[in-house]
């Protein structure tokens, strides 16, 4: 992806497999956020497809999201006078198939799916431990709950592989652990995840695989072993060799480390 003279990203080619929690990291401006921009259509690349099983997404967000693709941003972006329960539901557009007349005449195969719909998103509401808000305005609701909510309405568009830009950016360590908690479930339901995330405990802590950017190119993709002890990614990023707490090495639940192999997105 290029910008007049500068390019953003370069050749960024991997794999992520369904069940599955990747980490993409790197410094600020390393392109991390304009490559998730273009997996998802808000920009279309300068050269490169993208791929979802097999077959070559067109670079238009809402086909994307069709396709099973869907994702979080690093500033939350919720409609604020919506309540709780509205905003699961606008994630449900791309799986609902009614449209504008029966939307109009309202018969009964309107209100079948519009039940349908409701059912479904509170159930995501239940997943992530807000159905007792779902009448709250979202603007009403705590900074880490607007957080959940953002990913409750990424899931209700039913993704194969979920997008989560800086998912625990601003939160407090109660808050973050949450987070690792609800992905953690989010892989368990065998939906592939690609993480950003700028907090190096958590990523380690959370992937099967990291892999690193850095000026717009992948330096490195391994392990959280292999990217720690990495002198490359120690000079261009961590600074430092990352050093795990007794709590972090503590062996991972059985829903922890069960993963699933099967499909994959590109």
């Amino acid at each position: 992806m290029r910008f007049g003279g500068l390019t953003a990203v370069r050749s960024v080619d991997f794999t992520v497999n369904s069940g599955e929690i990747v980490g993409l990291i790197g410094p600020n401006g390393a392109g991390k956020t304009t490559f998730f921009n273009c997996l998802t259509g808000l920009y279309v690349p300068t050269e490169g497809t993208v791929s979802y099983k097999g077959t070559v997404l067109p670079p238009k967000p809402h086909l994307v999201t069709k396709a099973g693709i869907a994702r979080t941003f690093q500033n939350i972006r919720l409609f604020a006078n919506m309540t709780v329960l509205e905003n699961v539901l606008v994630g449900r557009h791309t799986r609902t198939k009614e449209g504008l007349w029966s939307a109009l005449l309202r018969g009964p195969g309107f209100k079948k799916a519009e039940k349908a719909s409701e059912e479904r998103a509170m159930e995501l509401l239940e997943f992530i431990g807000l159905a007792h808000k779902r009448d709250h305005l979202a603007r009403n609701l705590p900074y880490g709950e607007q957080r959940k909510l953002e990913i409750a309405r990424a899931l209700a568009s039913e993704p194969g592989l979920l997008l989560l830009d800086e998912p625990t950016a601003g939160m407090n360590p109660q808050e973050t652990r949450a987070t690792e908690e609800l992905v953690f479930a989010i892989r368990d339901k065998g939906i592939a995840v690609l993480v950003i995330e700028h907090d190096m405990r958590f990523i380690f802590n959370l992937c099967d695989r990291v892999a690193v950017l850095v000026q717009g190119e992948k330096l490195v993709e391994g392990t959280s072993d292999v990217v720690q002890a990495d002198e490359r990614v120690v000079a261009a990023y961590l600074g430092e060799p990352f050093e795990a707490t007794p709590e972090d090495t503590q062996p991972a639940t059985e829903a922890e480390s069960t993963t699933s192999t099967k499909g994959e997105a590109q």
